[in-house]
């Protein structure tokens, strides 16, 4: 039997043999990644805030609002595996988003916006 100390408060606590580090198998390395976008009250769009470690999309869920809305700052939460992101390299913008620029009516250049319509 252990050497037991009620010291701090804590009640009987053994003082022996209480390992230091996590075992190597708790350790949960091997969790997948996610990247967390949040919406906030007065936000009309998702902004990433942030990344966490989950086993799966619903622990990743759970753990982002824990993590990210601990202060009520937000009404919608994503969460999506970081090896699904697909993003453009910046080294390529060039090539990559030329053949939106000879399409000028796409751009809202000819036209006249009111001053009443909102977010523009």
């Amino acid at each position: 039997m252990s050497e037991q100390s009620a010291e701090g408060g804590h009640g009987a606590v053994p003082i022996e043999d209480v390992p230091v580090e996590p075992k190597k198998s708790a350790v949960k390395a091997d969790w997948p990644l996610f990247e967390v976008f949040l919406r906030g009250k007065r936000g009309l769009n998702h902004v990433h805030v942030g990344s966490l470690h989950a086993a799966d999309n619903e622990m990743a869920l759970r753990h982002a609002r824990d993590v990210y809305t601990r202060r009520n700052e937000g009404v919608s939460i994503w969460v999506v595996a970081s090896n699904s992101i697909i993003a453009s390299s910046p080294s390529e913008r060039d090539p990559f988003f030329a053949p939106s620029g000879d399409k000028v009516y796409r751009h809202p250049t000819f036209y006249d916006i009111p001053d009443d319509v909102p977010h523009m």
